[in-house]
């Protein structure tokens, strides 16, 4: 007689896409992940990883050919798929930003998701109308990021990004510290949270450090896309602390 085995079901799959010199989305989608939920990644290339990833690359880069990685994705049986990068669907405005979450609806036949659409939902799911932002983004499309906010209701009282250009491994090396440090510097007192951009920033580490020192919530790129992914899957978790204010809004009141 065989023995049977004890093991955890596992009833749910994320699939997402993320550009290829990114390795910060995926370790920070693992902390956020709730048992019987599986991420599973599709890496999207074709950019020079050592340029300054401006405007005009991000349009570049977020309008190639997505048919590749949506057919790897729907491979795998996911039940919903995410667009993880934050500054590409930014750069254009909301209305790009929703058109592209339909398209990549359209081609998957699964719910879709995008970084800067989940930025502006966690945003208004802790109900705020005024932020700081701050982001290793060049100046342009850092102010673009802002007039994104605007367009969606959001008002930016103070923006703050890095003195030099940086390039994709450039961003991808900062470290929790320098999301703490640039956070603090662009934290403004009219601002009733702190917006942290981009996917590839390893700033979802220093959200409870900063929600503590501030006494306000701090969103991430990467805290928002899984708050938005695992609210349409109803896995909402809001005991993970690696969340912060933002998980802990979830929390059923009462």
């Amino acid at each position: 007689m065989s023995d049977t085995l004890n093991f955890s079901p596992r009833s749910k799959r994320i699939g997402l896409i993320v550009p290829s010199s990114n390795t910060n989305l995926e370790p920070d989608c693992q902390l956020l992940c709730p048992p019987g939920l599986t991420l599973h990644f599709a890496r999207s290339g074709g950019y020079d990883v050592k340029a300054i990833p401006d405007s005009s690359e991000m349009r570049k880069f977020v309008r190639q050919s997505l048919e590749q990685n949506c057919r790897d994705l729907m491979d795998a049986r996911v039940d919903l798929v995410a667009y993880g990068c934050t500054s590409a669907t930014l750069s254009d405005g909301p209305a790009f930003d929703a058109a592209f979450c339909a398209n990549l609806c359209e081609m998957t036949g699964r719910p879709a998701v995008t970084t800067a659409g989940a930025l502006v939902e966690a945003i208004h799911q802790i109900g705020a109308k005024k932020v700081a932002f701050t982001s290793p983004y060049v100046t342009a499309l850092s102010q673009e990021s802002v007039s994104f906010l605007a367009e969606s209701g959001i008002q930016v009282v103070n923006e703050l990004c890095f003195e030099r250009a940086l390039s994709s491994l450039q961003q991808n090396a900062l470290t929790p510290q320098d999301a703490y440090d640039m956070a603090l510097k662009a934290d403004h007192k009219d601002a009733e949270a702190v917006v942290i951009s981009c996917t590839d920033y390893r700033a979802l580490e220093a959200v409870p450090a900063l929600e503590a020192r501030l006494g306000k919530p701090v969103i991430t790129s990467n805290q928002a896309l899984m708050f938005a992914c695992l609210k349409r899957l109803n896995l909402l978790d809001a005991t993970l602390s690696a969340g912060g204010r933002l998980f802990a809004s979830a929390a059923p009141k009462g």
